[in-house]
């Protein structure tokens, strides 16, 4: 079944007058647009995209004379300048805002950059654009002066670096970019994340971020509730990530255990052992590392087949380390594996916790927001009965980067363990509610408004917007699953379905598919990827992750979270990896 592009406006006349273009092209979109919209928007659209701005390179667009009729310069009072009389290379940042009378020129300039990242947003959604215009390092330094001069730069090249930066930018809203975890662009965060640089603010007290603080409140109670905490009690706050979440879960774990460590550090308490699984994320002994806990009190517990912690060998564990004097003080469960997207079985790992008074952390970075699916949240069962749980809305939910939530059961403690009573932030004599100043529980002072794309995003979509897109993005992994798990040149890396869009196989081109010798079979296969994705980065068309895991040679990791992404995607990525591969 033909799908239209993401761009395309449906309807049967929304290809007219667009000759031989196909409708998902910023141009073909821009005209279609012109003859669907009133009032002459489409083609205003047209004129601000300035479609093809970024095939003119780095190199300044000439100068062009003034227009006969005056534009509107899109001032927001009145004047008399046109956008077309202003000459950029003249003018230096000095000449806008907060210099006098510079109204004008500053609206004109921010336009010309909204000009080319709306240019931008176009061209990342059009499929016939590349992935990536790729260059080696040292390629790319020769290509561009990116050095900085100790005299100004005037604004005209300042917007030549715009472009070039945009130029050799990853597309991540692509729909055939599949490279990480997070991807896609969605309006709305975008226009959240263009206000909150605006705002400009710091999220520590609620009479500096009045709104964001509140917003901030009213989300993580939200996500408690769906946790499953009742009535959303408990705690959390927004992190510049994932890893860092998780490190704010150990850090909690062992104020909780050892209060007194806040005062006297590791001298006063006993050795202590954290456990997780073997696929568990990295940040979990880089947590381990900066807390002054040490990498090697993390003890790695055994995964089955498809990735998943065995509760057995974890409790095996922790009765082993109490034998030899080490104290359990904390287990992290993981909800989406990075590399298989595996769940840990929470509910028997929530028991073995229980019985040995360990604190139960939940790592939901990546797999947290199957919450949001009714279909798909059974593969959390036992997240209601965890300590704490990290839950990454830049992932699937595709929140713009950074989106990353620490939630906490028990409430106060994030504020016992990490305050340290500023009193030229936190006075105690304000006139309105304390609680509301959070800065004092996190480990930041400065800390940037991470909350308002996903509240903003989550009043526009509704809590079933954010569920179709997850379940899409688990229905496309189904389908690249069921078309390559018999199809022959391709080898599932473990058996079963995928639990979450991580689909994980090797492409045996036709050179190695009949070796007999397992061990040269082995050696050519572990080169296979590598090549693949460096022709794949080079050619621009699409990108997909690869690695080994354990004993097991590089192997392609597919992950889905673009709801911008198709079925005709997924065949394109399984031709394009033949393609690229068939003479290895």
């Amino acid at each position: 079944m033909a799908q239209q592009g993401f761009w395309s406006l449906g309807g049967d006349n929304a290809g007219a007058n667009t000759g031989n273009q196909s409708p998902s092209t910023p141009r073909a979109w821009c005209q279609a647009a012109a003859s669907k919209l009133s009032g002459g928007l489409g083609s205003k659209l047209c004129a601000l995209l300035n479609v093809g701005e970024l095939e003119k390179g780095a190199e300044p667009a000439a100068k062009q004379p003034p227009e006969t009729e005056t534009a509107a310069c899109g001032c927001n009072k009145s004047c008399k300048c046109t956008k077309a009389s202003v000459v950029f290379s003249d003018l230096y940042s000095t000449d806008l805002l907060p210099a006098m009378d510079s109204d004008a020129k500053t609206m004109i300039f921010l336009q010309e950059v909204v000009d080319i990242l709306m240019a931008y947003i176009v061209e990342s959604f059009d499929r016939d654009t590349k992935v990536i215009d790729f260059h080696y390092p040292n390629e790319l330094l020769q290509k561009n002066n990116w050095e900085l001069q100790s005299e100004p730069a005037s604004l005209d090249e300042i917007l030549i670096s715009c472009r070039a930066t945009l130029k050799y930018a990853i597309k991540t809203a692509h729909p055939r970019y599949f490279n990480q975890l997070s991807t896609g662009l969605d309006m709305v965060g975008l226009a959240a994340d263009w206000l909150t640089s605006t705002a400009n603010t710091n999220m520590f007290t609620y009479e500096v971020a009045p709104v964001f603080v509140l917003l901030e409140y009213v989300t993580l109670k939200k996500m408690r509730e769906i946790v499953g905490w009742k009535d959303g009690q408990g705690d959390g706050i927004f992190s510049p990530g994932g890893a860092i979440s998780n490190m704010y879960a150990m850090l909690l774990a062992r104020f909780k255990m050892f209060p007194e460590v806040k005062e006297k550090g590791m001298s006063c308490v006993p050795r202590l052992a954290a456990f997780t699984s073997e696929h568990s994320h990295f940040s979990i002994k880089k947590g381990a590392a900066a807390l002054g806990i040490g990498t090697e009190s993390v003890i790695c517990i055994k995964v089955d087949e498809s990735g998943q912690m065995i509760p057995a060998d974890l409790e095996r564990r922790i009765l082993e380390a109490k034998k030899t004097g080490l104290v359990p003080f904390f287990v992290s469960a993981t909800a989406g594996t990075t590399v298989y997207g595996a769940f840990d079985p929470l509910i028997a790992i929530s028991d073995i916790c229980k019985k040995y008074n360990v604190w139960m952390h939940v790592d939901g970075a990546w797999g947290g927001s199957l919450l949001m699916s009714r279909r798909h949240r059974w593969k959390l069962d036992g997240v209601e009965r965890a300590n704490s749980v990290t839950w990454n809305p830049h992932k699937m939910m595709s929140v713009p980067l950074q989106c990353s939530a620490l939630l906490v059961r028990e409430e106060g403690l994030m504020q016992s363990c990490n305050n340290m009573h500023a009193v030229y932030l936190f006075q105690q004599d304000k006139h309105y509610d304390l609680s509301y100043d959070t800065g004092d529980k996190a480990l930041q002072c400065g800390r940037h408004v991470d909350i308002f794309k996903l509240w903003l995003m989550w009043r526009a979509k509704g809590t079933i917007g954010f569920e179709a897109q997850i379940d899409k993005c688990l229905e496309l992994s189904d389908y690249l699953y069921n078309k390559i798990k018999d199809r022959e040149g391709y080898e599932m890396v473990f058996n079963g379905t995928p639990q979450h869009t991580n689909v994980c196989f090797w492409y045996l081109p036709p050179g190695i598919r009949y070796m007999e010798d397992k061990e040269e079979r082995k050696k050519h296969l572990h080169k296979v990827a590598p090549v693949i994705k460096a022709r794949m980065m080079e050619y621009g068309t699409t990108m997909v992750s690869y690695q080994p895991q354990g004993d097991k040679v590089n192997f392609f990791r597919m992950v889905i979270s673009n709801p911008a992404a198709t079925l005709e995607d997924i065949d394109f990525l399984i031709e394009e990896i033949e393609r690229l591969g068939q003479d290895l």
